[in-house]
C-alpha cells in the first residue's frame, strides 16, 4: 500500500483546526476554520474526491478520528460520504478502546504499536492508505520516510502560528511537484510525490 497524505495547509505550514473554531483550541489557537473563505467544490473539494480514488483504508490520529466520526456518519447519501462510512478505518490511539470506535469499520492501533502497524500496511498489497488530518501522525510518518505522496492544499492566508505537520528535528526527504492547480479563490492544491533515489 502507499501512504497517502492529504492537508489543508496555510502559507506558514499550519495544518491546525481547518474545519471550525471549536476543531482544535490546542495552545490557544483562534483561527479555526481559516479555509472556509478559499473554499471551492471543484478544486479544493475535488482534490479530497480524487485521494479517496485508489484508497483501500484511511489512517487517523485520535483527535480527527473523532471529529470525522462525530460528523460523516449522518451525512450518508452522497458518494464521497457513503465511501467515508464505508471504507475501512485505522484510528492510533492509546485513549479510546474498542467500545469507542462507533464510526463503521474502524480498527483501532495502540500507539506503542502505530509504527510497526503502519509498516506492515505499508509492504502489504492494496491501494492507497490515505491520512487526512492528523498533524501529530503525519509529522511521525514523515519523519520516519513513510510517506509516498504529498497533497497540500494550500491557501492564501498566515495564521502565524499552530500545529504543522513537518517534523522540527531534521532530516532530508525529497519530493517531486507533479501537479498544482489553482482555485479562482486563490487556492493551491498540489501533488508530490516521494522523489526517487539517486
Amino acid at each position: 500500500m502507499r501512504i497517502l497524505v492529504i492537508e489543508f495547509i496555510s502559507l506558514d505550514g499550519v495544518v491546525q483546526a481547518p474545519g471550525g473554531p471549536k476543531e482544535d483550541t490546542d495552545g490557544g489557537f483562534a483561527h479555526g476554520g481559516w479555509t472556509f473563505d478559499f473554499f471551492d467544490p471543484e478544486i479544493v473539494g475535488g482534490s479530497f474526491d480524487r485521494a479517496l480514488e485508489n484508497a483501500d483504508a484511511l489512517l487517523y490520529g485520535r483527535r480527527t478520528w473523532q471529529t470525522m466520526a462525530s460528523a460523516w456518519p449522518e451525512r450518508a447519501g452522497d458518494p464521497f460520504a457513503d465511501k467515508m462510512n464505508a471504507i475501512k478505518k485505522f484510528v492510533v490511539t492509546d485513549t479510546l478502546d474498542d467500545s469507542d470506535l462507533t464510526w463503521n469499520n474502524t480498527t483501532r492501533v495502540p500507539g506503542s504499536e502505530a509504527s510497526a502497524h503502519i509498516r506492515k500496511l505499508r509492504e502489504s498489497d492494496g491501494g492507497d492508505l490515505v491520512v487526512m488530518g492528523s498533524a501529530s501522525l503525519v509529522r511521525t510518518l514523515l519523519s520516519e520516510d513513510l510517506v509516498d505522496e504529498l497533497r497540500l492544499v494550500q491557501m492564501p492566508v498566515v495564521l502565524g502560528g499552530g500545529k504543522s505537520i513537518f517534523p522540527a528535528g531534521g532530516g532530508l526527504r525529497k519530493f517531486e511537484l507533479v501537479s498544482t492547480t489553482q482555485s479562482d479563490k486563490g487556492a493551491l492544491a498540489t501533488t508530490y510525490l516521494r522523489a526517487e533515489e539517486g
